[in-house]
């Protein structure tokens, strides 16, 4: 078995096909609707390419800019698109794939792209990172060249060195060996030179084919405000609360943690015990009362299910007085969450956590203890 990962053969293959069965929709108009968004906002995906002096490209990223109602833009993951509805499609008699969207269209869909605020926040920042790691290599291949060819020109010199002194003295086909000595030698300075001048160019990156894939409008779901909807939007001072006690927590357990919420990578803490090596991607959720329901994004639900041996969930309860760390609990995905097929996201009970599990019947809110 091998990894699957961006430069694979595999993987490209599958992000080209993706891509083009996604185009017409892209090209036709692709909305959707967001839980956590209070006003229409855009997304712009990019993907740039670091190509070195060679023609080679190495690296390669996708890039997600949203710009809000005022126009200011801010870098995004792409996965969030992961935790996005897609609008309902269009009546039959429009374009095919079309979605639907508001008319007027919002006053963000025209506005220009940020490619100033782009290239300076995210593409020379990705070009920086990408050229102290290939510094790095190609300085570690330079030494073992280096080093290598140096022994084998000194060998070469040698051999030489051998061959002159038989043909001074007479010997049978000394002529030859020296010639070819110093044939080998000459082959072994080209090399370096060779190698040397590619080394250079390796060294030399820059940004090419920087494109902008498709722009994507991002409407507030329309039935947000409604109690089932609502209970699902998140609380900023209850998730600020929540994760404040989670990095806590894990540093008093003498662990790395570092907040990633933001990148919208499926969790929000990674979690490194020095003293163990036990890596935790820790969910966190918090609850303003003792008791509640606690939701997954599609996002969350895919890691959770997907790193099942290192995925954790958090749940900190009374955040609106005393926060209170329920008792970690790994591999949360066991769990039986409940869809929420309007909205793509999945919610469990709170006591399910600590107390016997309850079965919800399909329609109603409660159930018997099992």
């Amino acid at each position: 078995m091998e990894w699957v990962t961006p430069g694979h053969p595999l993987f490209e293959a599958l992000r080209r096909h993706t891509l083009a069965r996604a185009a017409e929709g892209f090209s036709a108009g692709a909305c959707f609707y967001s839980l956590q968004h209070h006003a229409p906002a855009r997304l712009d995906f990019y993907r740039a390419r670091v190509v070195d002096g060679l023609g080679q490209v190495v690296h390669e990223r996708l890039f997600a800019v949203e710009l809000d109602e005022t126009g200011a833009p801010a870098l995004r993951e792409p996965t969030m698109i992961g935790n996005l509805l897609p609008t309902p499609l269009c009546s039959p008699g429009q374009a095919s794939g079309a979605v639907a969207a508001p008319d007027p269209r919002p006053s963000i869909a025209p506005l220009p792209e940020p490619q100033e605020w782009l290239y300076n926040n995210a593409l020379q920042p990705f070009l920086e990172s990408v050229r102290r790691e290939r510094v790095e290599e190609v300085e570690r291949i330079a030494d073992h060249v280096e080093l290598a060819l140096t022994e084998l020109l000194q060998r070469a010199d040698v051999e030489i060195g051998k061959a002159s002194e038989e043909v001074g003295a007479g010997v049978p086909g000394a002529e030859g060996r020296l010639a070819q000595a110093e044939n080998r030698h000459a082959a072994l300075l080209a090399r370096r030179e060779r190698r040397r001048k590619e080394l250079k160019q390796q060294r030399t990156l820059t940004l090419q084919d920087v494109d902008r894939i498709t722009s994507v409008l991002v409407l507030p779901h329309p039935e947000r405000e409604t109690p089932d909807i609502r209970r699902m939007q998140p609380d900023p001072e209850t998730e600020t609360i929540s994760m404040q006690v989670v990095m806590d927590h894990e540093r008093t357990r003498g662990c790395q943690a570092f907040d990633v919420h933001e990148k919208n990578l499926g969790y929000d803490v990674t979690s490194l015990d020095l003293s163990s090596g036990e890596l935790r991607l820790i969910e966190v959720k918090g609850l303003k009362g003792a008791k509640g329901t606690i939701l997954l994004t599609p996002n969350e639900r895919r890691v959770a299910e997907d790193r099942r041996d290192c995925y954790w969930l958090y749940v900190v309860t009374d955040c609106g007085t005393k926060p209170v760390l329920q008792e970690p609990i790994r591999d949360p995905a066991r769990f039986p969450w409940h869809e929420v097929i309007k909205v793509q996201h999945y919610w469990l009970e709170v006591d399910a956590l600590t107390q016997p599990m309850r079965v919800h019947e399909p329609g109603t809110g409660y159930g018997e203890e099992s």
